[in-house]
């Protein structure tokens, strides 16, 4: 007798759902847990076994990163900052850019320290020293972790700062690594 292997769970998340329910596989993923909303939302936003569809991939990436799924909100932070299936809004896409980026994700971090570059340059000079010291600081942890991109940033920036910002950003780094290391790990 031959035995027939149900797909693993990966193999049901990045195969197409049967087309004779898929309300129904939808409605059960919204009860799942923020991995599997934000594996959906993957397929949506590249397609997979169906016609890309931002719209639908912001809302799955939205419920999977209000359950502070880190990649989720950085993807999330990606749409609004290109309007992608959701209206541009800038204020948006730094909202789940910080929450990304407070997570540890070095993504989030990268593109935070991009926002506040930005600000830096673009804001009033009274403000731009703490913008850059907060840029650094996104960049260098963001780098920490291997983040290519990164590496080249913090280190241009530190040509445009005085030694007094860069000492500041780099008391920030180690305080967002020591606090970091404080907060337990989730279960």
């Amino acid at each position: 007798m031959l035995a027939i292997m149900e797909k693993s769970f990966l193999g049901r998340m990045f195969s197409s759902p049967p087309k004779s329910q898929p309300a129904a596989v939808l409605a059960e993923v919204d009860y799942l847990d923020a991995e599997a909303q934000f594996n959906l939302g993957l397929q949506f936003a590249i397609g997979v076994g169906e016609a890309q569809d931002y719209a639908q991939a912001a809302e799955w990436y939205r419920k999977a990163a209000e359950q502070n799924h880190s990649l989720a909100q950085l993807n999330l932070g990606i749409m609004y900052a290109q309007g992608q299936g959701v209206a541009q809004d800038d204020a948006q896409s730094v909202v789940w850019f910080r929450r990304s980026a407070n997570l540890g994700d070095a993504g989030g971090q990268y593109n935070m320290g991009r926002n506040r570059q930005r600000a830096s340059m673009d804001g009033s000079p009274a403000d731009a020293p703490e913008a850059r010291i907060e840029a650094y600081k996104w960049y260098q942890l963001s780098a920490a972790q291997g983040y290519k991109a990164s590496v080249g940033a913090y280190a241009t920036l530190t040509f445009k700062m005085t030694r007094a910002e860069v000492t500041e950003a780099n008391k920030r780094v180690a305080s967002f690594v020591a606090a970091s290391a404080a907060k337990p790990l989730p279960a």
